[in-house]
Order: structure tokens, then C-alpha cells, then sequence
């Protein structure tokens, strides 16, 4: 029986939705993507930057992880995982932070689920509660739909170039004294920018002192979220001219550890966005709490990923001769297109770039008068086969000219043959 017709009126049936869902809006870039599809299907030749998502045939998997994965399915790790992960990996990971980090954890700390999108969503249902103040910057990662979710109020900061896309502990101290929560992600999607071990510490210890006084008023506390899914691809300079190094608030100020959650994953340092496997560290209480929580979602990683992702990060050899090629092949690309932004500048055209520090991300301006961002995308993916996110896909309001370019599924040829249609493009005013 063909139902088709029997499916009711599409306006109807959208009216008979709970408001939450009838208030989610889709995603941006995957309304591009489809756009960039069509034209491919078409035979359009595109220079694909939007994805945040790897290419296996640019950047393929360890090869250890997916032997890992097939032996587990040959030995039978086809059941359900612990709904928290399995205890093999969440050791694993107390290994792995200890060994590449300095930080000590116990295992009890440690949650895996299937990627860290449902870390995030599992961060803010966790801690907020609806009309909690939850603080971030925007250009960010999908903070805005959180919030939604969650029935937080966002207060969001535009933050800029110059303040290398980071707030500073000026612009969140009037905030402090009202949010339930604070997001930071480094190296920063979409931006491709690392935060200063100097302003990292600062805030820490504006949160530090925000709960120490909140403590003496016998208030709920302040907490932080910090996303550090691509800490493992650092590179380059930041705005000064020492060289990019991750840090983590717990490193820089430990009394900050009670009240901070990190959340990491597999999926970007190993080209493994699709095996889903992320972890998160934080005190033992509150992980349970999420857990519980999450263990009601189904958020867990499949149990074969979860064996051969403990097996490789024990493995360090492996990971450390994986990461030097991985953070090669990103920086490769990353560089061939900020020497020909900057060449592009050189020569009078409309275009600024900030040099690669980190992620797979570029942070493109293209100052072009008198045209919005949508029209400048449309422009360069029309005129240059040219696919790039505007930085409004991730929070800011304004028509800055920013945009993000994400290098995980092209080759160095692909780059080289569409840098001189952009720069046709732009000269063609």
C-alpha cells in the first residue's frame, strides 16, 4: 500500500509538533552541502572547504585502529557496550591524558559515548537548568543550538580577528556573576585558532574566584566546559611569534578541575569521524550524572570501536607516528592556501587570512563593499567552484567577510587548481 498520499498536510502536521521541535533550526553547512552536491552531479568542478570531515582517501584512519575494529568483530564484540563505555577504554583514556597531558584522572572521571556531540548536548542538560545564563563566543560550534535545547539563555560575545577569535577575561567578567556555565573550545572550530596559554589562564582564575565567592554565598557554582577535539593538531604561530601550544585549565590553574569538563574525541586528531567514539573527564559525581542522563539517549559508541580505540591509544608509537603525518598533511594544505590568500593580498585583492595554528580550519576574509557574505559564498562557489562557510553558520550576526575553510577532504592539487579561479574571481572586482 502506497502511503504517499495518506501522509496528512506537511502544514498541518508541522503545527501538531511540540514547540521545542518546531523552534529547531537545520544546520547551515549541510543546507551548502546539498547545494554543492547538486552542482557536482551536474559535472560542476568544486574545490569542497565546507565540511568538517575528512577525505579517508586524503586522510586515512590509523591502520592499527581498523585492524582493531575488524578483530573485534571476528571475536564477537558485537553486544552492548557498559552504557558509560567499556572499562578497558575509559582506562585508556586515564592513561593517555597522564602520558600526553600531566593530568591524572580516575577512571570514575571518564564517559564514552558515540562522538562529543552528545558530550555537549549531555554538558548542557547536565548543568543547565531552563533560563540559566550559559556564556560563549560566537563564531563557535553549534553553542546557539545547545542553548535551544537546553532552555538556557545564551549570552553570546563577537568576539574578533585581532583578539585571535577568543574572548578575553574582560569581556567575560561582567558576565561571570550571572552564568550557570562558560563554553570554551581550543583549537577553535571554526576559526582554526588557539587559544594564549595567558588568556586561558586568566579566565580560569576569573572562574576560580567567581566560585569561591559564590561558594561563600552558599550559590551554585560556575562551571566550564572546554572542547579540545583537535588539541591533538597544533601548528604554527599565534599572534605572537611563539609557537601554538595546547593547554587545559586544569594544567594552568588545578583549583579549577572541580567545576571543569573536557570533552574530547576520536574523530578529528585520527580522521575517525565516523567511527564515533568520543570521551569526557570530570569529577566522578557529575559524570555519573551524565551518564545516567545519557545512558536514556543511547549515546554510546559501537563495542568494537570502543576495544581497538583503547588498544591505540596505549599504542604510543602508533599514535605519535599517526599524529606527525596527520599534522603534516592538515598543515600542508592549511599553508598552500594562506600563501596564496596572502600573495592575493600582496597583489591588491580583496582577501585577508590569518595563518594556520591549529584544527583543519582556515579563517578566510574576503572584504568585498557593498555585498553580504551569502553573496560573496555564492560568488566564489559560482564564478571559482569555490565552496566556503560563512562565519554566520556559527553564531555571528554580522557580514564580516569571514569565512571558514576546512581542508580534510582535499588534495593539494585540488587546492592548487582552484586558487587561481578565486583569485580571477576577485579580480574581476
Amino acid at each position: 500500500m502506497d502511503l504517499t498520499a495518506r501522509l496528512g498536510d506537511p502544514a498541518a502536521l508541522e503545527g501538531a509538533l511540540s514547540k521545542l521541535a518546531q523552534g529547531v533550526t537545520g544546520s547551515q553547512i549541510l543546507r551548502i552541502a546539498a547545494e554543492i552536491r547538486a552542482m557536482k552531479a551536474k559535472g560542476a568542478a568544486i574545490c569542497n572547504l565546507t565540511v568538517g570531515d575528512f577525505d579517508p582517501a586524503q586522510f586515512p584512519v590509523p591502520a592499527s585502529l581498523l585492524t582493531g575494529v575488524r578483530d573485534a568483530l571476528a571475536k564477537g564484540e558485537t553486544n552492548y557496550p557498559p552504557s558509560d563505555g567499556m572499562l578497558n577504554l575509559r582506562e585508556a583514556v586515564t592513561r593517555f591524558y597522564a602520558r600526553k597531558l600531566g593530568l591524572t584522572y580516575p577512571v570514575e572521571s571518564v564517559v564514552i559515548t558515540g562522538g562529543a556531540r552528545p558530550l555537549l548536548y549531555g554538558t548542557f542538560m547536565t548543568l543547565v537548568d531552563p533560563g540559566d545564563v550559559v556564556l560563549y563566543s560566537v563564531p563557535s560550534w553549534n553553542n546557539d543550538h545547545y542553548a535551544y535545547l537546553s532552555g538556557a539563555r545564551a549570552i553570546e560575545l563577537p568576539v574578533t580577528a585581532e583578539a585571535n577569535f577568543f574572548p578575553t577575561v574582560a569581556d567575560l567578567r561582567p558576565h561571570l556573576g550571572v552564568a550557570r556555565l562558560l563554553m570554551l573550545n581550543s583549537p577553535l572550530n571554526p576559526t582554526g585558532t588557539a587559544i594564549a596559554p595567558a588568556q586561558l589562564r586568566a579566565i580560569c582564575e576569573a572562574v576560580v574566584e567567581e566560585n569561591q565567592r559564590r561558594a561563600r554565598a552558599g550559590a551554585r557554582p560556575l562551571w566550564l566546559c572546554y572542547d579540545q577535539v583537535y588539541w591533538q593538531l597544533v601548528f604554527g604561530h599565534g599572534s605572537s611569534t611563539e609557537a601554538v601550544r595546547h593547554v587545559t585549565p586544569p594544567e594552568l590553574v588545578p583549583e579549577i578541575a572541580p567545576h571543569t569538563i573536557i570533552l574530547d574525541a576520536a574523530s578529528k586528531s585520527f580522521a575517525a569521524t565516523g567511527l564515533r567514539v568520543g570521551w569526557a573527564v570530570m569529577a566522578p559525581p557529575v559524570r555519573q550524572r551524565m551518564a545516567d542522563l545519557l545512558g536514556h539517549v543511547g549515546a554510546w559508541a559501537p563495542r568494537p570501536e570502543q576495544v581497538a580505540m583503547a588498544a591505540l591509544l596505549d599504542d604510543d608509537a602508533a599514535v605519535s607516528t599517526y599524529l606527525a603525518q596527520m599534522r603534516e598533511r592538515v598543515a600542508a594544505r592549511l599553508e598552500r592556501l594562506a600563501r596564496g590568500f596572502a600573495e592575493m593580498r600582496a597583489a591588491g585583492l580583496p582577501v585577508d587570512v590569518i595563518p594556520p595554528q591549529g584544527a583543519i580550519y582556515l579563517s578566510v576574509r574576503f572584504p568585498i563593499p557593498g555585498q553580504t557574505n551569502e553573496q560573496i559564498r555564492k560568488r566564489l562557489l559560482d564564478e571559482a567552484g569555490f565552496a566556503v562557510v560563512p562565519f554566520q553558520a556559527f553564531g555571528l550576526k554580522d557580514d564580516s567577510g569571514w569565512f571558514r575553510i576546512s581542508v580534510g577532504a582535499v588534495s593539494l592539487e585540488d587546492i592548487d587548481a582552484a586558487l587561481p579561479r578565486v583569485r580571477a574571481a576577485l579580480a574581476r572586482g
